[in-house]
């Protein structure tokens, strides 16, 4: 996944995979790695669906291209407008691995086709 022009994450075109950010570290590497998908589409649930049943201290697994899977632990989730993303908090270094994960959540905008909120899960 790439950022837009004014640094914001772009939601995979498709609603059967998760995205990671590339701009950020690789999950398992050092740093916040970011990985957005879909909670639903006009057909049903898609990747991110239970995303905010998440815990804190549920476990995340995050299979990797090389082959490896890293864990993460829920610290958190949280909801916040898609407008009042807190950049720092999300994407901001870290000198440790940890895991934002990222999906659409709150009330849904029938005009605009969108939902209103972005759900996050912090993990480390």
């Amino acid at each position: 996944m790439s950022l837009d022009g004014s640094g914001r994450l772009v939601a995979p075109e498709r609603y059967d995979v998760a995205g990671w950010n590339r701009a950020g570290p690789e999950p398992g590497e050092t740093g916040a790695a970011v990985v957005a998908a879909h909670m639903d589409s006009r057909s049903g649930p898609a990747v991110f669906f239970r995303l905010r049943d998440l815990d804190r201290g549920d476990v995340v697994h995050v299979d990797r291209a090389d082959g490896t899977t890293v864990t993460f632990t829920v610290r958190r989730l949280a909801r916040y407008p898609k407008s009042g993303i807190p950049d720092r908090e999300v994407y901001g270094g870290s000198d440790r691995p940890e895991l934002r994960l990222i999906t659409c959540g709150g009330t849904f905008d029938e005009r605009r086709r969108s939902y209103r909120d972005n759900v996050i899960v912090f993990a480390h």
